[in-house]
């Protein structure tokens, strides 16, 4: 017999995967790592770094991303104590939004809000845009099922 878990989060998530990606500019080891420090409530830069070494390597990573505003300093180093950084608000929006896709709710289909979904977009965007609409549809009807 065929195990069938109650829930199946990961079902989507090459999908939402490369829709933050599009959206956010954020690579498969920037997203894994931002999940990992969003269960943190702080953090150093060491413990930071020995996460980032199971990931593909980059050495700037943790530059970028305070940088573009991922990560923020919460407590400047002060003699011993090192500094302390925690996730950001625009990293709290973000993981709560893929959280949510996650468990059910729909991708946006609009270009304002999605990338994928503007006219120019290259042929492997396209078959992205088209499993989205699939699953939007698949999330719908489910969700009415569950209604009835």
């Amino acid at each position: 017999m065929k195990f069938k878990p109650k829930y199946n989060y990961m079902k989507y998530w090459r999908l939402i995967r490369y829709y933050v990606k599009a959206k956010h500019g954020l690579g498969l080891a920037d997203l894994e790592l931002l999940m990992f420090l969003h269960d943190e409530e702080y953090f150093t830069q060491d413990m930071f770094n020995k996460f980032n070494e199971v990931l593909s390597w980059d050495r700037l990573r943790f530059i970028r991303l305070k940088k573009d505003g991922w990560i923020q300093m919460y407590q400047n180093k002060i003699k011993n104590r090192k500094a302390l950084y925690g996730i950001s608000y625009k990293t709290e929006t973000l993981m709560n939004y893929i959280y949510k896709a996650l468990a059910g709710n729909p991708l946006p289909e609009d270009p304002d809000n999605n990338p994928l979904y503007k006219k120019n977009v290259s042929y492997t965007d396209k078959v992205y845009r088209n499993l989205i609409s699939e699953m939007n549809e698949t999330i719908k009807q489910s969700q009415r099922q569950t209604l009835e």
